[in-house]
């Protein structure tokens, strides 16, 4: 199988790739504006690689979604502080610019998998978001955050009418909070430049303050990218066509847990290196508000659980990887990159 990634470089494209050269025979073609994460792929002879953006290198992109099996457009603007700063650059990114991948893969009939995103569930009020009966409940248009969701929803809702319309072979997957490593570069300081345990993680490691937003009410499902992986893989696999015209929410409603105990659990999985084990009396966590944080655009999303019974369904998949295991995991990662300490075991 050839398999077609674009934002092979990104969180989800170099832990997929990864995962299809270890396991696998299929072949991959990626394209990324950056390489430092596939580096020890680039010589791999099943991996091919592009150095280019899919708003420049629209050629190349052509040529191999008709050469390609899959396509999985994997780029995207997604953390919340760019929603409210930036719109029309993340509508411009997720949706047009993905639009016209997903237009030639109807035209050469190639199968399309396609991040779809948990945040098209907005402020939906069921206990557990289904794929299939919840309502999809955004903010009004002044409350810029939601044009992320929107852009998406819009999207996946394209990619189901040209199934049905026109034959295009397809899987929308949802990701609920995947985390691991290399996630997002924790060096950036600025406020709101990553995804929430990132953030966390890198105030912590720089001794910084915690900002907690509207005091860490909010609950979320984290899942660890290899539980991730795991489901990706058999939705490629598509055994008996089980995955066509299908979407799943990929995550793990075991690990459902407030922000705030969140920040608690980073702290006290960062301290068990010597170099960190004064966060157990030094950490500050700090309350502030969604208006001072993100701005006027922001508005937030309490809760956010799966129903994965289409994927248990579909794909005989369940995550294994529990809460304090995936935060371990992923911490070790990023202090592994530093220099190393003298006392640490």
């Amino acid at each position: 199988m050839k398999i077609l990634i674009l934002g092979v470089n990104g969180f989800i494209g170099h832990s997929l790739t990864s995962r299809i050269l270890a396991d696998s025979d299929w072949q991959v073609f990626g394209m990324d504006i950056s390489s430092d994460h596939i580096e020890e792929h680039l010589d791999h002879p099943r991996f091919q690689f592009l150095e280019g953006d899919i708003g420049i290198n629209r050629e190349w992109i052509e040529y191999h979604v008709k050469k390609c099996d899959v396509v999985l457009p994997l780029v995207a603007i997604a953390t919340p502080k760019s929603y409210v700063e930036e719109p029309l650059k993340v509508f411009e990114l997720d949706f047009e610019e993905n639009l016209r991948i997903i237009r030639h893969a109807v035209r050469y009939d190639t199968r399309v998998v396609f991040p779809s995103t948990s945040e098209l569930y907005g402020m939906c009020t069921d206990d557990a978001f289904s794929e299939e009966t919840s309502n999809l409940v955004l903010g009004p248009i002044s409350k810029q955050r939601w044009i992320y969701s929107c852009s998406k929803q819009l999207l996946d809702r394209v990619i189901y009418a040209y199934g049905q319309k026109e034959g295009l072979r397809f899987t929308l997957f949802r990701p609920f909070n995947w985390i691991g490593p290399n996630l997002d570069d924790i060096s950036i300081p600025k406020e709101g430049s990553s995804r929430v345990v990132t953030q966390f993680l890198g105030h912590l490691m720089r001794g910084e303050p915690i900002q907690l937003v509207e005091g860490g009410s909010q609950r979320r499902c984290i899942t660890d990218i290899r539980d991730g992986v795991e489901a990706l893989m058999r939705i490629l696999v598509n055994q008996g066509g089980s995955s066509d015209g299908r979407i799943m929410n990929i995550g793990n409603p075991r690990n459902d847990c407030s922000i705030a105990e969140l920040a608690e659990l980073l702290i006290e999985t960062l301290s068990r290196f010597d170099r960190y084990r004064h966060l157990r009396k030094t950490a500050v966590v700090e309350k502030v508000s969604s208006r001072e944080y993100y701005g006027e655009g922001y508005q937030d999303i309490q809760t956010r659980v799966p129903d994965i019974s289409n994927a248990r369904t579909l794909l005989g998949w369940e995550p294994k990887i529990g809460l304090e295991e995936a935060i371990e995991h992923m911490v070790h990662f990023y202090v592994d990159r530093e220099a190393p300490h003298p006392n640490d075991r």
